[in-house]
Formats: structure tokens, C-alpha cells, sequence
């Protein structure tokens, strides 16, 4: 019961998350990410002005602009995303994907998944090689896509749990 209070409570953490990228056939290597960032849409808005009103003008909403999706991991070789990137930087073909990425709890349970459409690589950035240091080679992937959308991973479920935490807040039920 108090797993389900920890989880209304206090929000996810936000280090334990899956990404997965819908092509066949796919190695271990293709699911392990270090960071993801870009999940971000804009709305910008037009400015029109009403003919004999002087005192403001309306704010019209434009088409939702999506930020370029950042994938960080390890540099892998025998990848199946880096050959992928590669036929798209240097083959110029491009082949649109659907990611899904998955925020997990820590009985690795989605608690949150952002759907990622049609997107594809537009830029591949490899970490600096310093014989100074002791670091990983990490590789960027920066990916165009059309939209996200965030999907819906049970409201019944937030919902009873919702249920759960008013009645032991008015003292109904016995934790």
C-alpha cells in the first residue's frame, strides 16, 4: 500500500527510463541509453490586430514546433542505430522510426511513455578523445521527428489509487 502513496506523492525520479526504437532486428547495445532530452513542444503565437480596437491585439496560436530528440550512450560498434544514423548522414536515406520512451519505477513499471513519430537522425556528434583522461566515448544522436504524444498507461489504475489515498487521508481506511 505505501508503494502506491510513495508513487502519488513524490514524482518519479528521472534516471531510470528504457528507450526503444522500432526497427528489426535490434542488439542489447540498442536499448541502453545514458540521457534523453527534447521531449519539448512550442507554441508560438501570431499577433493580429482588430480593425478600430487600438488597445490590444489578439494573440492567435500557430502550429506546435517539436524540438529535435537527444539520445547520449556509449559508443557501440555492430550497432543496428548506428547503422541506421550512418545510411542517413552518409547514404542521404532516410527511414522514420517510432520511439517509444519510457519512464520506469522501481519495479521497472512504466509510470510515464512518450510515443516519438517519424523520426529519423539529422545529426551524429562523437565525445572528444583526451589521453588525459579515463572516460567513455559517448555518442550523440540528435533525431527530427514529426510529433509525440503522451500515452495513456491506465487512468483507472491512478484513479483507484486516488481513491486509495482519499480515504486514508479522511480516515476510512487503514494503512
Amino acid at each position: 500500500m505505501s508503494n502506491i502513496l510513495d508513487g502519488l506523492i513524490y514524482p518519479p525520479p528521472g534516471f531510470h527510463f528504457l528507450v526503444v526504437i522500432e526497427m528489426f532486428p535490434q542488439t542489447p547495445q540498442d536499448f541502453r541509453f545514458q540521457s534523453v532530452s527534447g521531449l519539448s513542444v512550442n507554441i508560438s503565437t501570431e499577433s493580429v490586430a482588430e480593425g478600430g480596437e487600438n488597445r490590444f491585439k489578439h494573440q492567435l496560436p500557430e502550429l506546435p514546433q517539436f524540438n529535435k530528440l537527444v539520445l547520449k550512450r556509449g559508443l557501440f560498434t555492430g550497432s543496428f542505430i548506428s547503422s541506421w544514423c550512418k545510411a542517413a548522414i552518409e547514404n542521404f536515406e532516410f527511414d522514420p522510426k517510432n520511439i517509444l520512451i519510457s519512464l520506469l519505477n522501481d519495479k521497472h513499471i512504466p509510470v510515464a511513455v512518450w510515443h516519438v513519430f517519424n523520426a529519423y537522425p539529422v545529426k551524429v556528434d562523437i565525445s572528444e578523445f583526451n589521453a588525459e583522461q579515463n572516460t567513455l566515448v559517448v555518442e550523440t544522436l540528435e533525431l527530427a521527428y514529426q510529433y509525440y504524444r503522451p500515452m495513456d498507461i491506465g487512468l483507472s489504475l491512478a484513479a483507484g489509487a486516488t481513491n486509495v489515498v482519499a480515504s486514508a487521508v479522511s480516515g476510512s481506511l487503514s494503512i
